[in-house]
């Protein structure tokens, strides 16, 4: 219950659209970094986690920083409140790099993780995006079965029906509203991705500039 207090205190600073100059230019005008984090576990030991922050270059997406550390996970595993176990590390991170390379400040985050996706509409990349005040971005790797989506046969037929690199189709829920988009991010891969708004971004927003981060399936800021 105190979880999900904090949760819907922290959603009340949600900010769904674009907030930055740079979001609104022609190809990005004026975004120069873009920052990628991730939490990896062990194999077989979910208390042992490396803490991952990658920040690139934009448009070339050539490494600037990165950060890797080993952190001990002490907060157990609730559904739907992934964010309170995971999200402090990367929220150290990122402060850890504020003093250290202040040039290098991230414009934008990639988190490994739902946005709007998710069962209260607050997902780790909205977690982190409020937290740090960063426009943030959640690329999921499989779809998060919330407001009546489900991986049916009518889902799988939608995947097949993305051919080529760029195609895309909305994720909408029961209740009408659009939680994000599925992409086929790469022709050589016809494993989709699932975009989410995190914070101060637009969901078209979002979904463009993965694509224009990605060399492979994973956009690189992500995968790096």
């Amino acid at each position: 219950r105190r979880s999900a207090r904090e949760q819907a205190r922290l959603r009340a600073r949600l900010v769904e659209e674009d907030t930055e100059r740079w979001q609104k230019e022609p190809g990005f005008a004026g975004l120069e970094r873009v920052g990628g984090v991730d939490l990896s576990y062990i194999k077989g030991d979910d208390s042992s986690a490396c803490a991952s922050l990658v920040v690139l270059s934009y448009p070339a997406l050539e490494v600037l920083y990165e950060e890797c550390r080993m952190v001990a996970v002490s907060a157990p595993y609730v559904a739907g409140f992934l964010a309170f176990r995971e999200v402090p590390f990367l929220v150290e991170a990122v402060q850890r790099l504020q003093p250290e390379e202040p040039r290098l400040k991230p414009q934008v985050l990639f988190v490994d993780g739902n946005g709007l996706l998710h069962p209260r509409g607050f997902g780790v990349a909205c977690h982190l995006g409020v937290l740090t005040d960063l426009p943030c971005i959640g690329v999921a790797k499989n779809l998060l079965q919330v407001d009546g989506l489900v991986r049916d046969e009518l889902h799988r037929e939608q995947i097949r029906s993305l051919q080529r690199e760029g195609d895309m189709f909305p994720l909408t829920g029961a209740s009408g509203r659009v939680l994000g988009m599925v992409l086929r991010s790469y022709n050589n891969s016809s494993k989709p991705l699932y975009i989410s708004v995190g914070h101060r971004v637009c969901l078209e927003t979002a979904v463009a500039l993965v694509k224009s981060c990605c060399r492979y399936r994973i956009p690189e800021p992500i995968r790096q």
